[in-house]
């Protein structure tokens, strides 16, 4: 496949994935999971799954560079933390725009870290994403934001973590090839997940039988899309194109929840109409930023 059309359709393909996989793993924390311990067992489910890439081969390990992969994960980490910190903390219509700056934040790091030059096009895109997400996440007036602050600061935070790593991985994995990097990456980031084992409410053994199916199923789809998109950015590079079309999670999300919520028990179908206009005015918005990209 040709890199430009591989750098749309992949990123596509897995932010569908994430659409899905975020309504099986939103089943599974009202089963009563709970946010550490989903984290931690996904993690090692997406280890896992990442662990078949390291069959495709690829050059010898360097071990002077094995502090790469370590930088990565601690970025990966680091980002996973403050999301959880500002949805545990503050509400996901605050959050998850702020979760959007990462595609502005990529198109930024890129030119200083890579060398590579982003486009008034691009930039534009970008914006228009963020935009859309903005738009995609809110809420009726009357409910004041909770926790504003430190939703901004740790929301803010992952986005720059987040960033970070799809920057550092398309500069460093044609160096390592895709079956070395990525494996040793979501390794030590399963490792650095055994910290959270303390934040559990309960052990593992207490998770509810019929929410295993649920955590399950969704880490598996999180992890399948994450194997998409991440092996993109390291084969093809371009990462801000590629955020930019995996960014129409949102939308996807959105599509899911009034079209199949109901087969997760979610509740989110019933939405008041100024919440629906605002939605389209970001669905739209999420497709121009597509369109610009395509074209």
């Amino acid at each position: 496949m040709p890199p430009t059309l591989a750098t749309l359709v992949y990123p596509l393909i897995a932010a569908l994935f994430y659409a899905f996989g975020a309504l099986v793993l939103k089943r599974s924390s009202e089963l009563g999971v709970g946010l550490w311990r989903t984290t931690f067992v996904a993690n090692f489910i997406v280890a896992g799954l990442f662990s078949i890439l390291w069959l495709f081969g690829g050059p010898p390990v360097d071990r002077d560079l094995l502090w790469q992969p370590g930088v990565i994960a601690m970025c990966l980490f680091v980002g996973q933390i403050c999301q959880f910190i500002a949805l545990e903390k503050g509400d996901v219509s605050v959050a998850v725009p702020v979760f959007g700056l990462k595609v502005i934040i990529v198109a930024f790091l890129t030119p200083f870290i890579i060398g590579d030059a982003v486009g008034l096009k691009l930039w534009g895109a970008a914006f228009l994403s963020v935009l859309g997400i903005a738009f995609l996440n809110k809420k009726d007036q009357g409910k004041r934001p909770r926790g504003l602050a430190i939703t901004l600061i740790a929301g803010g935070t992952g986005a720059v973590c987040f960033a970070i790593f799809d920057v550092l991985v398309q500069k460093w994995g044609p160096h390592w090839g895709m079956g070395r990097l990525l494996p040793c990456i979501f390794w030590i980031n399963a490792l650095f997940s055994c910290g959270l084992v303390f934040r559990f409410s309960a052990p593992l053994s207490a998770i509810p039988r019929p929410a295993w199916g649920w955590l399950t199923g969704g880490s598996v789809l999180l992890g399948t899309q994450s194997i998409l998109f991440v092996s993109t950015l390291a084969v093809y590079g371009k990462a801000t194109s590629a955020n930019i079309v995996y960014a129409s999670r949102g939308l996807l999300s959105v599509l899911l929840v009034w079209m199949v919520g109901h087969w997760f028990a979610n509740l989110e179908q019933n939405l008041g109409p100024s919440v629906l206009r605002w939605r389209l005015a970001g669905a739209l918005l999420m497709m121009s930023a597509i369109v610009l990209v395509i074209v």
